[in-house]
């Protein structure tokens, strides 16, 4: 009877191991079909292509903002013209333009902190308002150089006032009746910003 019990311990285990065996190997075959079919590329070739691209995007965009340091360091005299000074100031203008106002004061704390001038935002800010119509919301680079614009020079005007204001009133023909002198227009308010 001892020998039986053993007998059928041995089928058992014998049973269980074949049965495990054979769920292993469903198992890694499932996970190299599913491995072969997940589509990922050859490392080698996309990567090395993308890499070059990438790398000369990178150094001009970098190249750009030294040049846009560089150009406001001249420009603006104080500490306005400071590159970390220029670099959140823009930032907080950004944001503010955005409606982010929660982000723009976490901003303006920081640029507070570097002893940069609170003034020269809402100069650079009141400029941009100005120029509402004229920023594309869907293109990103129209906002940027705007508000670095508006940073450099925060008394720009937009070019249609401009024109219209530069241009003085023609002068009348000498056969024309004296007119009486017209009363001066109130300047045109800005347009306000397209809602978001």
């Amino acid at each position: 009877m001892r020998q039986r019990v053993l007998e059928l311990r041995n089928a058992v285990l014998r049973q269980f191991a074949a049965t495990l065996a054979v769920s292993s190997l469903v198992i890694l075959m499932g996970i190299g079909a599913a491995s072969a079919q997940s589509g990922t590329p050859a490392p080698d070739q996309s990567k090395a292509a993308a890499q070059p691209a990438d790398a000369a995007k990178d150094a001009a965009q970098n190249q750009r903002r030294t040049d846009e340091f560089a150009e406001a360091a001249q420009v603006i005299s104080g500490p306005a013209g400071n590159p970390e000074c220029v670099w959140l100031g823009r930032r907080v203008v950004r944001l503010m333009w955005r409606d982010d106002l929660d982000t723009a004061f976490r901003h303006l704390d920081l640029y507070d902190r570097f002893g940069c001038p609170g003034g020269h935002i809402q100069a650079a800010f009141r400029c941009l308002t100005r120029f509402g119509g004229q920023i594309d919301p869907k293109v990103a680079e129209t906002l940027d150089s705007r508000v670095h614009a508006c940073w450099i020079n925060p008394a720009s005007q937009p070019q249609q006032a401009a024109a219209a204001a530069s241009q003085p009133a023609a002068p009348a023909s000498g056969n024309a009746q004296p007119q009486p002198a017209a009363s001066p227009s109130p300047a045109a308010s800005p347009s306000p910003a397209p809602p978001k």
